[in-house]
């Protein structure tokens, strides 16, 4: 059986738009779906933190939320791998952070870079799959509640930028933006329907990176 790593921030935790912590359930985030849909030959260890950068920090968190910072343990706590499915960047484009597409794209590099040279105890490194976040949308509420920082509208970029540097580093790619759009209730988040979409578009990805019928 393969193992996946699904690596990635709010949108893979299972977070869902009406905020205060509501989570959905597990069978609705996305890893789950694409495990599900992989029939048995594969897991998928979902690795969502809120807030989780590519290669930034945001030193207003409780946490570390530098995803380049966190990798290497992770990596090594899940090890062996057969792939790993990154899907970061809406947090990058927060006023505060980069605010920037670009910038996330160097960001998804550098995570990449960081994959293929882990020593890893079997000396094998895995697959990667970059995935362009969904677009974030205007919000009726006008005003973004407390848990969702100001955005540039940059995402608009994910798809241009991710796409050059999937291929620049000969990693998979999938704009989950073609299946899935940010809940209109907080403009960031998904709800159940969007997440589920994001593990359903991944399958094929997945079954053809990893040589799956």
């Amino acid at each position: 059986m393969k193992t996946i790593l699904a690596y990635g921030d709010s949108l893979t935790w299972g977070h869902a738009p009406e905020g205060g912590g509501v989570r959905h359930p597990y069978a609705d985030r996305w890893p789950s779906v694409l495990e599900a849909g992989l029939g048995g030959q594969a897991r998928v260890i979902p690795e969502g933190l809120n807030g989780r950068t590519t290669a930034s920090d945001d030193f207003t968190a409780a946490s570390d939320r530098n995803g380049v910072r966190l990798l290497p343990t992770v990596l090594d706590t899940h090890q062996p791998l057969d792939l790993v499915v990154i899907m970061l960047g809406t947090n990058d484009i927060k006023t505060f952070i980069v605010g920037s597409a670009f910038a996330a794209a160097n960001g998804m590099k550098r995570l990449a870079e960081i994959v293929r040279t882990f020593p890893y105890l079997n000396g094998l490194a895995p697959r990667i799959i970059f995935v362009a976040p969904p677009l974030t949308v205007p919000s009726p509420r006008n005003v973004a509640p407390a848990s969702v920082s100001p955005r540039t509208t940059d995402d608009q970029l994910f798809d241009h930028y991710y796409a050059a540097a999937a291929k620049e580093v000969g990693a998979g790619y999938f704009n989950a933006a073609s299946v899935a759009v940010a809940s209109p209730i907080d403009g960031v988040h998904l709800d159940a329907a969007n997440t589920r979409a994001i593990g359903m578009g991944l399958i094929p990805v997945v079954k053809q990176a990893l040589g799956l019928q």
